[in-house]
């Protein structure tokens, strides 16, 4: 296996880690349901869990299923600016889902190519510097969330159509920093878990040669 192939096949498997990660905590509804009740989010809205899922899960429709093409969800109204923003996210959310879907059967066939070669070992080092950005963005999130968010946002969108009034978008009640705090720490989990698992799969294969 060249040295090219050997770059295009970690790319692959890194890009699949990362926008399976990205994919499985969008669609973690489990995650979102427990924050209803650990945030208090019934009071915040005024409404029942059930109904607050049923809009989460429209919502979610809109941003994940291209053929969903306008947001229209039972109890929130949307604002103008608030849909262009939803727009962006959209557009993100199936830019991840593409790569994913382009990168998961090379990254499985590279996988494939190292067990055959009985070459499992040279996923070490790259699963050790894979393993850093997550600690370190981590240690960032710690220390000032808010700072971090506003920051992420700011890299991801071109406008400030983020920034909702709770008056115009009263979704953004529905959606307090904290849930996305959570969702950024399963993120942060499940990398870390995909990363752990490429390293132990390389520490077998030396073991048991």
């Amino acid at each position: 296996m060249t040295r090219l192939n050997r770059w295009s096949g970690f790319t692959a498997l890194f890009l699949a880690l990362l926008t399976l990660t990205i994919t499985l905590t969008i669609n973690a509804f489990w995650l979102y349901r427990l924050d209803i009740h650990w945030l208090g989010i019934t009071h915040l809205v005024n409404m029942s869990p059930t109904k607050i899922m049923h809009n989460y899960h429209q919502l979610l429709r809109y941003l994940e299923l291209p053929w969903v093409t306008e947001l229209n969800m039972t109890n929130f109204p949307t604002s103008f600016t608030g849909m262009i923003h939803f727009e962006d996210v959209k557009r993100l959310f199936l830019i991840n889902h593409i790569v994913l879907v382009l990168s998961i059967i090379p990254a499985g066939w590279f996988l494939r190519q190292l067990h055959q070669r009985g070459e499992e070992w040279r996923l070490i080092r790259p699963a050790q510097v894979a393993a850093v950005i997550p600690v370190f963005s981590g240690v960032m999130l710690t220390i000032n969330f808010n700072g971090f968010f506003i920051a992420f946002h700011q890299v991801l969108f071109r406008n400030n159509d983020w920034l909702f009034d709770p008056d115009l978008d009263p979704i953004i009640n529905a959606l307090p920093d904290t849930f996305f705090l959570h969702c950024f720490i399963l993120a942060f989990v499940l990398f870390e878990l995909g990363v752990g698992w490429l390293y132990w799969r390389g520490r077998r294969a030396i073991h048991q040669a």
